[in-house]
């Protein structure tokens, strides 16, 4: 089927004009606000071409900002060209800063307009792909970040998933650690059968015992019938033990001997019921120190160990962050029906410059808080409760000739994601033209970036 563009301009000439110039397309016309958005919701172009001189007030570029911003709060992933006059850059870069794809300046050229077209209308479609990707992805799909160090923690995860091996994960609250267990079950061939769930530190120490292990009727008082731990519940699944530094000493012994035998005693039973369920602990203790404290025994600390997997800080994972912001973003904007869509150039700087204490969990209530009270289409520093980036990261330069070798595929990624995923954007921020660009995505093993992954 042939692809359809929507072209948005009052000019009878211009219209004829882009016509020609566009035959390898289905071209549709509107000519102010009101038949765009009509012509948008009929034909759900992928892109469309825009000039910001829109009647009533075709003298100036009000209508047409208004009108960008209609068509991008109905369709936030439409690639929109401004169009604009020879001596109305302000206004293009204001529709960039809205949220437009690209300006183009008249007079109409064909080969330019073309190239800029097909540009926009490829990245829409490798965009489509990524969302159905995302939708269909494996388990490890939950886990989102491009990051080397995140990376390098999903391909271990993937590793062990397969198995029953007891597996740590380590890392500050807010990392999502409970994400990454439910992953590993999701991936593994106990997928099918139950994922369980328990946080050692929110249950009452008289309680946790029973809370696992489940009891007998009569075990004590208020038993009035027997009931079924979460180990038994987990029965053929996963058994996820969050918080387990937080164990009380006294029920450790019973947890290791669990773990060894694979046998449970319910609280005032006297029989053995055997138990098939794979194990995940994870804690933000420092469990070694723990053991050297006594207030962890060592023989279980290596029994829940096996295989530790240490997940990073989110201020350690660079440009995961801003994908991180823009996954929330979509998912809220979806669930408060608000105008925000993206994010201002001084709020992602001041993303990227906050050191997050509380991590995911941080970017979350931020960025909920943020979708909720932004006024206009693109989320401010003040929205998230940020601080305006600082000057020294207002200036700072993402420009390969200044970067040290060692660290240009940090860099590609970094001016990458603050690009938006725009090839072309990315090649302008580190000052080189897009072959060299696609040549060191090559080089470092960057391929992710070239379907906007």
């Amino acid at each position: 089927m042939t692809d359809t563009i929507l072209v948005v301009d009052d000019d009878l000439g211009i219209q004829k004009q882009l016509k020609w110039s566009l035959t390898d397309y289905n071209i549709v016309f509107a000519d102010d606000r009101t038949s765009a958005v009509a012509q948008l919701r009929r034909f759900e172009p992928k892109v469309v071409t825009l000039d910001l001189g829109l009647p009533p007030d075709p003298a100036n570029a009000s209508e047409g900002l208004k009108t960008l911003e209609e068509i991008l709060a109905l369709a936030p992933n439409t690639k929109v060209i401004v169009v604009t006059g020879n001596n109305d850059k302000q206004n293009a870069l204001k529709a960039i800063d809205i949220g437009a794809y690209d300006f183009y300046q008249k007079p109409i050229d064909s080969d330019t307009i073309k190239l800029l077209v097909n540009r926009a209308l490829n990245l829409a479609k490798l965009e489509d792909q990524n969302r159905i990707l995302a939708r269909t992805r494996p388990a490890m799909g939950r886990i989102i970040g491009n990051s080397d160090a995140i990376q390098t923690v999903m391909r271990r995860a993937e590793k062990i998933a397969g198995t029953d091996i007891s597996t740590l994960l380590l890392g500050e609250s807010g990392t999502g650690k409970e994400v990454f267990a439910r992953s590993i079950h999701e991936h593994s061939p106990r997928k099918d059968k139950p994922f369980v769930a328990i946080n050692c530190a929110s249950i009452p120490e008289n309680l946790l015992e029973s809370e696992l292990f489940g009891y007998e009727k009569g075990a004590f008082t208020g038993a009035n019938k027997t009931t079924v731990g979460k180990i038994e519940t987990a029965q053929g699944g996963t058994l996820f033990l969050d918080e387990i530094g937080d164990m009380p000493v006294g029920l450790q012994a019973k947890m290791l001997r669990f773990l060894q035998e694979r046998v449970i005693e319910r609280v005032g039973g006297r029989s053995e019921i055997p138990v098939d369920i794979r194990v995940i602990c994870a804690t933000h203790r420092d469990l070694q120190a723990m053991v050297a404290d006594e207030t962890f025994r060592e023989d279980l600390f290596y029994r829940i160990g096996e295989i530790p997997i240490n997940i990073p800080p989110l201020r350690d994972r660079d440009q995961d962050i801003i994908l991180l912001g823009r996954t929330f973003l979509n998912e809220y904007r979806e669930s408060f029906n608000a105008k925000a869509k993206s994010f201002s150039e001084s709020a992602i700087k001041a993303m990227l410059a906050h050191r997050w204490p509380g991590n995911i969990r941080e970017l979350q209530n931020k960025l909920k808080s943020a979708v909720i009270m932004a006024e206009g289409a693109l989320i401010q520093p003040e929205d998230l409760g940020l601080a305006e980036p600082s000057e020294e990261l207002e200036n700072e330069i993402l420009n390969l000739r200044e970067v040290r070798e060692s660290a240009e595929s940090k860099a590609i990624r970094k001016a990458y994601q603050r690009a938006d995923k725009n090839i072309s954007r990315t090649a302008e921020l580190l000052g080189v033209t897009r072959p060299t660009l696609y040549s060191l995505i090559e080089k470092y093993h960057l391929e992710d970036l070239k379907t906007g992954q």
